[in-house]
């Protein structure tokens, strides 16, 4: 708990006095006369209508603006469920306060399925259907990218192996801007590092998604949504980020759009590049072996995105969009593997010393085309969506293993293997919304089709006299092609005042098959296929038991198929004796999730889940069976998976200057499997964690912002069980020429606790270890608006479905 002691102490020292000048206090009452708390109530200059101020109503429902400036202001307050209330006529003068005595709200219908309140964009909103990290709204993203905003994302864990699990739940979806990301494992970490933070504008965790939403994902969806200008005439951005680590690293982009009432075309082009590292370090005992294993992988890269999109608004409620995007990134890697092997005795002394550096060299290059027809009249919406995915990797790495004496003075052996492992994956999709009033509700439907195929090549070669020869006994060719034909039905209406509904059901057929080609005749093996057909019902009930309290219960059925990445059964190692592979005969793992929430005053949130899985999909390290010094990480299906989780998350105005924004998570995992033997899986563990962010508004048009989190002890993996890590984070930002340039300045885990450690015992080993990564960092970003940033399109559609919609909505 030592990070949240030294945030309070930063958080306090932070807060400056101001001089009072001109002041507005007033009380909000609801049409029954009692205090309505937590209501927006916002100010503006009477002169252009400008923001200037927003506030919220206390416990009372008294709220005060100090420190405003002599001039002429008017006010709107706001809280769901009743109409706005404004005051006009504002002289403000200092030293003579204004007091508008009580203000009366009247009662007015809300939509419960979509309500929301926020003061300002917090940097997490928690939602009916999702929790919303505003990565946009965060001093500290600066300099940041995907994957390390993904571990300070409320609920969200990144293992040491960069796997991704939601509320302790492995199985996760990631998508961009709607799309989902046919990528896993490595290609996901190192997909996701090349977005920077710049360019992203939130992420939507959505942990129980409905059946509009795709099915696969067993721990619901990750959204990373990018930004996107909607403002009239012509406008842009440039942006600029420099961070330094143990290394440097940078990032530049410029932005663009021009709209009016016919079209609206935008783009993006940005570099991205640096270096970094990352360290894993283990003691392992195995057949009466002592394995001491020490790595150090280091990586710079290059590479550039581009984005182009254009909106033709055809007629009244027509509109029809093309969107492309690309990235194109090469890296060069290195990697120093160290493994000290002795006898498991105590005081025995080193018998052998094997050293393999590996070097190698990457690309990467994605490609993405999007076709979309969106209809919009009165009640109705109907929206086609036609996508192709191009994803080209190629790798490659040469590894010279080498065994020493003792002393390291003398090679012993030497083995030399080089890998040529290219991966292509095409994805296509088409797919059809329609929403429609029915009854008293809304009826949605919609039907799609996914197309996913991957080829995955393995070559390896023995270097003999600086010659490579191909092993075909270790190459191979690995095609993975599924396709999934998907449809559904849901519907959501309210029953009565107090209680919403909402239903579905959707189906998905899946035809996957993946087809191992060795070089050799003797180890062919029969392709393994994948027929079957799902159905997955899901059901929202909400239940509004006052003004201010909300009760929620939801329930849904989802799969998590096996990919390429965990299929593929080739031997891909960092030495002879430390490697990983698939595992060709995994099975889909079906969840159920059940999800009970309790809203106060629409802004403090609680949420008790539990989920259960079935021939859950997870990575275990075990001993191999053709060297008795050699381990391994391999796929496995465990037998069941049960999961009980709580989360909450408060937002709370400390003062008028700080703001405060509190999430923690508590979770009871437990793993059961046997695989004969001493293969047994028997791990039970409590895990919790907690995020902070403090917000200070200080003299001048500075805005500082104090960060962390804290995660407990709890379980990777099958078995992993690693122990607590945190961060401290600290930012500054400014604001300069009529807001057009931002600056900020951050500084992340400036204690560089962020690490892990853990030890993992399954199947005869015993394996402690601990790693790291360039987490420590000092980041400079410079972001400058300019064109008619004020001025908003009449035609754009409000909120987070519409923007949904243009990317093709969720599914």
């Amino acid at each position: 708990m030592k990070i949240f002691v030294l945030t309070f102490f930063a958080s306090c020292l932070t807060i400056l006095l101001h001089a009072q000048s001109g002041t507005i206090n007033g009380q909000l009452l609801d049409n029954e006369n009692a205090p309505v708390m937590f209501a927006n109530v916002a100010l503006h200059a009477k002169v252009d209508s400008s923001l200037v101020k927003v506030e919220v109503s206390d416990e009372e429902g008294n709220f005060s603006f100090k420190n405003l400036v002599e001039g002429e202001y008017f006010l709107k307050a706001s809280f769901v469920g009743f109409s706005d209330v404004t005051r006009g006529d504002l002289l403000v003068q200092n030293d003579s306060p204004i007091d508008l005595g009580v203000l009366s709200f009247g009662a007015e219908a809300v939509d419960l399925a979509t309500a929301t309140v926020t003061a300002r964009r917090a940097i997490v909103e928690v939602k009916p259907d999702r929790t919303v990290f505003n990565v946009e709204g965060t001093i500290n993203s600066a300099g940041d990218n995907a994957i390390g905003l993904l571990r300070k994302a409320p609920g969200v864990l990144v293992d040491n192996n960069e796997n991704i699990t939601v509320l302790s739940r492995s199985g996760v979806l990631l998508y961009v801007d709607g799309k989902r990301l046919p990528l896993s494992g490595e290609d996901l970490a190192n997909y996701l590092r090349t977005i920077p933070a710049e360019q992203i504008d939130r992420m939507d965790i959505i942990t129980n998604p409905g059946a509009k939403y795709e099915a696969e994902g067993n721990a619901g969806i990750i959204d990373i949504r990018l930004k996107k200008n909607e403002n009239e005439g012509a406008n842009g951005s440039l942006t600029a980020n420099a961070t330094h680590g143990e290394y440097f690293r940078g990032n530049a982009s410029a932005s663009g759009n021009y709209r009016n009432g016919n079209l609206n075309v935008f783009g993006t082009v940005g570099y991205n590049g640096g270096t970094n590292f990352n360290t894993m370090d283990f003691t392992s005992f195995q057949n009466q072996l002592e394995l001491v294993e020490t790595n150090r992988m280091e990586r710079s890269w290059d590479g550039i995105n581009y984005r182009l999109g254009t909106d033709l608004f055809l007629g009244k409620g027509h509109t029809l969009g093309f969107l492309v995007t690309g990235r194109d990134f090469t890296s060069d890697n290195s990697s120093a593997n160290r493994i000290e092997i002795s006898q498991q005795a105590s005081g025995s002394p080193i018998d052998s010393i094997l050293v393999a550096n590996n070097t190698a060299d990457d690309s990467r290059a994605q490609n993405t085309y999007n076709l979309n027809y969106r209809f919009v009249k009165e009640e109705t919406t109907l929206n086609i969506d036609a996508d192709y995915g191009r994803y080209r990797n190629t790798s490659m790495r040469m590894q010279p293993n080498q065994y020493f004496d003792p002393g390291e003075s003398l090679v012993l052996t030497e083995v030399i293997n080089t890998f040529d492992t290219p991966r292509d994956i095409d994805i296509y999709t088409f797919k059809v919304d329609y929403e429609t009033k029915l009854g008293s509700g809304k009826l949605g439907a919609g039907t799609k089709f996914s197309q996913v195929n991957t080829a995955n090549t393995f070559l390896f070669f023995d270097r003999v006299d600086d010659v490579d020869i191909r092993n075909d006994r270790r190459s191979n060719q690995f095609d993975y092609d599924e396709s999934v034909y998907a449809g559904y039905l849901n519907y959501s209406t309210s029953l009565g005042q107090k209680w919403n509904l909402s239903t579905g059901l959707r189906a998905e057929l899946t035809n996957a098959t993946g087809d191992l080609q060795a070089f050799l005749p003797e180890l062919e093996e029969d392709p393994v296929d994948f027929n079957y057909l799902s159905w997955f019902p899901s059901v929202g009930l909400t239940y509004q038991v006052s003004q201010q309290n909300t009760l929620s219960l939801n329930y849904g059925r989802r799969i998590n198929r096996p990919d390429y990445n965990v299929l593929n059964p080739f031997r891909n190692q960092l030495s002879q004796l430390s490697f990983e592979k698939g595992n060709a005969f995994l099975q889909p793992e079906i969840v159920n999730n059940y999800e009970i929430g309790y809203t106060l005053a629409y802004r403090y949130n609680f949420k008790l889940a539990y989920s259960r899985t079935n021939d859950q999909i997870t990575r275990l390290i075990g001993p191999s069976e053709e060297d008795s010094r050699a381990n391994f990480i391999t796929w496995e299906n465990l037998a069941t998976q049960s999961v009980y989780s709580f989360n909450v998350s408060a937002p709370i105005q400390v003062t008028d200057k700080w703001n405060l924004f509190i999430n923690g998570s508590l979770s009871h995992l437990d793993n059961q499997a046997d695989y004969g033997g001493q293969a047994i899986v028997d791990v039970q563990a409590w895990t919790y964690s907690l995020f902070q962010q403090s917000t200070f508004t200080l003299p001048k048009g500075f805005v500082a912002e104090v960060s962390g989190w804290y995660s407990g002890p709890g379980v990777w993996g099958g078995v992993f069980k690693y122990d607590p890590s945190w961060s401290l984070n600290l930012g500054l930002q400014k604001k300069f020429f009529n807001n057009q340039l931002n600056v900020k300045l951050s500084a992340q885990d400036i204690f560089y606790e962020s690490g892990w450690t853990g030890t993992s015992e399954f199947n005869g080993l015993v394996s402690t270890g601990a790693g790291n990564w360039d987490s420590r960092q000092v980041s400079l970003s410079l972001n400058y608006n300019f064109g008619n940033q004020n001025i908003k399109s009449r035609k754009r559609r409000t909120g987070l479905e519409a923007e949904s919609q243009r990317v093709g909505g969720d599914q």
